[in-house]
């Protein structure tokens, strides 16, 4: 597709949250010229279709589509590229194929280069006019593989029509035989292009280029022109945008109009604009739904209008410097400064008509700045730049107060983007006198801050961009001294959108503007801006974002701050309007908190930078809020959110509250909101139950201490004893939120009730079939634990105020007790799910595969792990701490199953739960401030693990972490919990894990083949497992898989040696056991390829294996006999030693002859047959009995 003449302006809002790439062009040369010689040289070998045509032509469509920001580049190898693909259209000898491949590679250069600077390229010699139409004339319209090429002969057609010599000179005698008469070349030309001009494809395009360049040659539009516009004008009319042929029909007629009002002889149009501009009213294009419809007519009508209009340059338009870039770098080379701006005169041709079409031209000029599409407005602010220029100075001053009312608080951002668009296009053209600055920088400097709420979001975006644009313009079309009364407003506004504004094209847009702006495009980089992170610190939300920056600016203006802005924000949060509200709110804690630290430099209290006034309004709010039951509703979640900060804020910044009622009443939300957790909507429930719980550490720790590290009795009874008892709360949150409470207190506080609390906090970690759909609870219980011991330290003989050898064994119970957290819920197991965070809202979105044979479904995500995650973070947080101060109160078999459990979940399936499992086990291992005591195999684990590798490795990435993982298999401490979790992980759903934890076991296992001790006590580990987790799903389901894996690879084949070997023995009663009465289909099916390997075990093991194979074949699912069959079937191929030869052929004739979805009494009997082919006995059915 041709670049479009017209730039598109305001790009798509983009709010990613990750940082974005930026690629510059770095290209310097067209690199591929070799290549692309040699791939047009290989056209004649690969145009007969197949891979390698395609291969060819995807190939130079990637190398062309690298130059698209840099066409330019291809300029010096255009002709030659050119010449080596029309060598082949001009061979009479190349077939079909091969032209309109080299046509399609022609088109691929057009596409990145533009038609217009190709068109000069093609040959146009008068000999070359009737070869190219007698090409377009053999073209079918109707083929649409080969548009390309009817697009590219349209447009060499085009070229040469540019031939200086009358066409009725070609046609020579054009009465070939008496009677008939041959048609002229130029009728021809003129059928071609009107009947391409209707086409669907891209050659309509082509062809209003064509007709362009063809009616307005002197000898055609004497006889043609009339007649063509009259043609085009009736098909204009009866066709009508609603239909889809009317569109296509309109768009050909309004694209060759354009062309030729806008490349004709003003004296050759003239006489036919009127008649062209009262048919386009008639057609009503602004009512039309199509773009491309409306931004033609725009085009159309600009192009009438400059018509109208005699062509001159407007003697009154400002200048600056010359017209000239050489002239203006040759006066600069000599030293001169740039010419002074010549003064406005008055125009010769001030007192001149101007007709009337051109005011309706104007008019709907200006409706098309309001147009809804942004490639329609752009186009009528050029128009509307272009019409300026060629009229009188009162009647373009006019246009311009036009334009200014597009400001209006009345009209759309639609209205407001156009404007700026057309005041850009006056400004850089010289049409803006300064004497209308003054208008014009008031209403850039709002449009610089448009921003119109539509629901729950809000517009304005394209508008600040296009006010970046104008400032951009002015900078470069006026004197210095002519904007120096507005640099400082406009400069201001410009640093504001360059580092606050949230859209990253206004940021990007607003730090490339500036005129002298070298110095700060070093600090506030274009592309550096372009990250939100970078402008405004890593905070959820714009106005948190916006709050954040203003804290920091309070640091450096605190008088203003206090005695400017203070007020405004305060007066600003009883605002009707919610996020206005919210956003001060959060604003007065940030800059009150900003002036306390300021204060506290210099040993003063925050009360000398704020008067008693504001320290009154900062104690209303929170009663102001609640008065009007602003708490309530959705709203109220917002107002919650942002009290909570402000309690915060206020306590660490001591304002003279002590003994206040506001104190009760900030306890009062507090203790509300994490009550209410559950009404509240989960995208934001974290959010705010992080706040209160911030808001209560800050609060208790300013206003409920009665002496120095002693809490008032009163406040601390009540304190914790409502605290525990909504420990016990039927809803979840709640317990979550009271837990993450009791874990935020300072020390005074739980002075003397450490085991009361401890107690509480443990019951609600314990699960029940009450609460075992409760994991967050637990989650938050785990982190208040670990939280507490961190605050209260470790003393000796003091269980009631701090760690110590009473309490520290109940503590590590409470956190033990969680690694084996699995939680599931009706939704399936949830421990197994792949979990998406989105920040910090607590939402949790997940997309992963349940139990419903292959459907997706949504949840929270992985909730045990969760737990288990929170009791790994603990158990490392407690271990250190006691390490740190009393080592000896770690016990070794405390440390070996902390170790242990660790290790366990380090080799499991979930990424990110491994990983971190990881950190926690090489931090214990590494800790040398002393080092754990009684870590087991410290010396091997060193060895295994590096502490190179704790920063070397990504162990998140399943390729690198299990093959580390596994070698714990070698030490028989760790060998039971690492060879669970890799069970886990080899049973799992996720390629990657199942594929790299399977080599790194086989790579285990390959290495104690030579080892049978190590071998036997693999296996014994491998079996114990199984046993301890018969019919737990979570474990028995991939360990069934995981059987399947090592018997089919051979892990075990030096057991095969042996008749009846035990290891077999015990595994084939765990099987039986475990599928015995099952219903689950995903169970028998794992189930199914494990009995088929243990036919390899020789003695009993073999016909109790075929025995239930035969026993599947008769089951009463249809698929679990179709998959017992068929892998009987394999099986007995693979291993042809387990039945005789002689009846092997009718053994596998049987099994994959037989239709096992067929009626059970039919099976049966083929199943029997079975039996006996195989030598084991007949099942016999077990009456069931009949109740009575």
């Amino acid at each position: 597709m041709a670049l479009s003449d017209e730039p598109a302006a305001g790009g798509p809002e983009e709010e990613a949250e990750e940082e974005t790439l930026v690629f510059r062009a770095a290209l310097e040369a067209f690199g591929e010229s070799a290549e692309t010689r040699a791939l047009l040289g290989r056209l004649r070998e690969v145009h007969g279709g197949g891979v390698a045509r395609e291969v060819a032509l995807e190939r130079f469509r990637v190398i062309m589509d690298k130059y698209q920001e840099q066409p330019h580049l291809l300029d010096p190898h255009l002709e030659w590229m050119m010449n080596l693909l029309l060598d082949i259209v001009q061979d009479q000898t190349s077939p079909a194929s091969l032209v309109h491949l080299a046509f399609k590679f022609l088109y691929i250069i057009t596409k990145v280069r533009g038609y217009k600077t190709f068109l000069s390229l093609f040959p146009h010699e008068v000999a070359d006019v009737e070869p190219v139409l007698d090409l377009v004339t053999d073209q079918n319209p109707k083929d649409h593989e080969t548009w390309e090429t009817r697009y590219m002969l349209l447009l060499w057609l085009s070229v040469t029509c540019l031939i200086p010599f009358d066409f009725s000179r070609l046609d020579g005698n054009l009465l070939t035989q008496p009677g008939q008469t041959r048609m002229s070349i130029m009728d021809r030309i003129l059928q071609i292009a009107e009947s391409y001009l209707i086409v669907s494809d891209k050659a309509r395009d082509a062809a209003a280029v064509l007709m362009s360049r063809f009616i307005t040659r002197p000898d055609v539009k004497r006889s043609k022109m009339a007649e063509f516009l009259d043609w085009s004008l009736c098909n204009l009319a009866s066709s009508s945008f609603q239909t889809l042929q009317g569109v296509i029909t309109m768009d050909g007629m309004l694209q060759a109009l354009a062309q030729i009002f806008k490349h004709g002889k003003r004296e050759d149009c003239l006489p036919y604009a009127a008649t062209v501009l009262r048919c386009l009213d008639d057609c009503k294009l602004p009512e039309s739904n199509q773009t491309l419809l409306r931004k033609l007519g725009v085009k159309l009508v600009q192009r009438l209008g400059l018509t109208f209009l005699k062509p001159r340059v407007a003697a009154w338009r400002y200048q600056r410097g010359c017209r000239s870039l050489a002239a203006n770098l040759q006066l600069l080379a000599q030293g001169q400064s740039e010419q002074k701006p010549l003064i406005p005169t008055e125009d010769a041709d001030e007192d001149d008509d101007v007709p009337e079409g051109v005011e309706s031209v104007i008019e709907q000029l200006l409706v098309g700045l309001k147009d809804k599409d942004t490639v329609v407005r752009w186009s009528a602010a050029k128009g509307i730049g272009r019409m300026a220029g060629r009229l009188p100075k009162a009647l373009a001053d006019d246009v311009v107060g036009s334009v200014l009312d597009c400001f209006s608080f009345q009209e759309t951002d639609k209205a407001w983007h156009g404007g700026c668009l057309a005041l850009a296009e006056l400004g850089r053209r010289g049409l803006l006198l300064p004497s209308r600055l003054v208008d014009v920088v008031a209403v850039i400097l709002k449009a610089l801050t448009y921003d119109e709420k539509r629901g729950s979001c809000s517009v304005g975006t394209n508008v600040r961009d296009a006010a970046c644009y104008v400032c951009w313009a002015f900078a470069r079309a006026y004197e210095p001294q002519e904007l120096k009364p507005f640099v400082t407003a406009i400069s201001s506004a410009l640093v504001i959108a360059a580092v606050f504004d949230r859209d990253i094209n206004c940021r990007r847009a607003a730090s490339g503007t500036f005129p002298h702006g070298i110095d700060i495009l070093t600090t506030a980089d274009y592309f550096a801006v372009g990250n939100r992170t970078n402008c405004f610190l890593v905070i959820r939300v714009i106005r948190e974002l916006a709050v954040k920056a203003l804290h920091n600016l309070t640091q450096r203006a605190p008088e203003y701050s206090a005695t400017q802005v203070f007020p405004r924000l305060l007066s600003m949060t009883l605002s009707p309007d919610l996020h206005t509200r919210h956003g001060s709110i959060l604003a007065c804690a940030e800059v009150a908190y900003a002036l306390y630290k300021l204060a506290a430099q210099e040993n003063r209290p925050v009360t000398d930078h704020l008067d008693e006034q504001a320290v009154q309004g900062l104690k209303q709010i929170h009663q102001q809020l609640y008065d009007r039951q602003l708490y309530r509703g959705l709203g109220g979640e917002l107002m919650r959110q942002a009290v909570c900060v402000l309690i915060e804020k206020l306590s660490l910044s001591k304002m003279p509250f002590q003994g206040d009622t506001i104190i009760d009443g900030w306890q009062w939300l507090i203790n509300d909101t994490l009550g209410c957790l559950h009404l509240i909507s989960s995208h934001s429930r974290q959010q705010i139950k992080d706040a209160a719980v911030s808001a209560l550490a800050a609060l208790c720790s300013e206003y409920y201490m009665k002496e120095p590290g002693e809490a008032d009795p009163a406040i601390q009874e009540k304190l914790i004893r409502q605290y525990l008892a909504e420990l016990r709360s039927p809803e979840e949150m709640t317990r979550c939120g009271f837990s993450s409470a009791l874990g935020a207190l300072p020390g005074f506080l739980l002075k003397g009730r450490l085991q009361q609390v401890l107690a509480g906090l443990r019951a609600v970690t314990h699960t029940s079939p009450e609460d075992v759909n409760f994991p967050e609870s637990r989650r938050d219980g785990l982190k208040a634990i670990a939280r507490i011991c961190q605050t209260v330290g470790v003393k000796p003989g003091a269980p009631d105020e701090a760690v110590c050898r009473e309490n520290v064994s109940q503590i590590y119970s409470a956190l033990l007790g969680c690694m084996n957290d699995y939680t599931t819920d009706s939704r399936g197991d949830v421990g197994g799910w792949y979990v998406r965070s989105r920040g910090d809202a607590g939402g949790w979105y997940v997309r992963s595969r349940g139990d419903a044979g292959g459907w997706y479904v949504r949840s929270r995500g992985d909730v045990g792990g969760w737990v288990r995650k929170a009791a790994m973070t603990g158990l490392m947080d407690v271990t250190l701490l006691l390490a740190r101060s009393q080592p000896e109160l770690i016990e070794a078999h405390i440390c070996e199953r902390i170790m242990c459990c660790v290790a366990q979940q380090a080799s499991e399936k979930i990424d990110r739960f491994r990983a971190h499992a990881i950190s926690v086990f090489l931090t214990l291992l590494h800790f040398d401030s002393p080092p754990i005591p009684h870590v087991p195999h410290r010396g091997e684990l060193e060895k295994l693990f590096p502490r190179s590798d704790v920063a070397s490795v990504n162990w998140n990435a399943p390729s690198q972490a299990f093959s580390r993982i596994t070698q714990l298999l070698g030490l028989p401490t760790y060998r039971y919990p690492v060879l669970l979790g890799l069970v886990v992980s080899l049973g799992g759903l996720t390629e990657s894990t199942v594929r790299h934890s399977t080599q790194s076991l086989f790579e285990y296992m390959k290495g104690v083949q030579s080892d049978p001790q190590a071998l036997g006590s693999f296996s014994r580990t491998l079996l114990q497992i199984f046993e301890d987790n018969l019919l737990n799903d979570r474990v028995s389901l991939p360990l069934l898989k995981t059987l399947d894996h090592v018997l089919t690879h051979g892990c075990f084949d030096i057991f095969t040696t042996e008749e009846d070997h035990p290891f077999a023995v015990k595994l084939l009663a765990l099987c039986k056991k475990e599928i015995k009465n099952s219903k689950d289909v995903q169970k028998l099916l794992s189930a199914i390829p494990v009995f088929c390997e243990m036919v390899q075990f020789p003695g009993n093991v073999r016909r109790s294996a075929l025995l239930q194979l035969c026993l599947l074949l008769c089951h009463r699912f249809p698929l679990i006999r179709k998959s017992t069959a068929s892998q009987v079937y394999e099986t007995l191929l693979t291993y042809s030693d387990v039945v005789g030869a002689d009846v092997l052929d009718e053994v596998v004739t049987v099994l994959s002859d037989t239709a096992w979805d067929a009626e059970l009494a039919v099976v049966r009997e083929q199943r029997n047959r079975l039996c006996d082919l195989l030598g084991v006995p007949r099942p016999q059915l077990v009456p069931q009995p009949h109740a009575c």
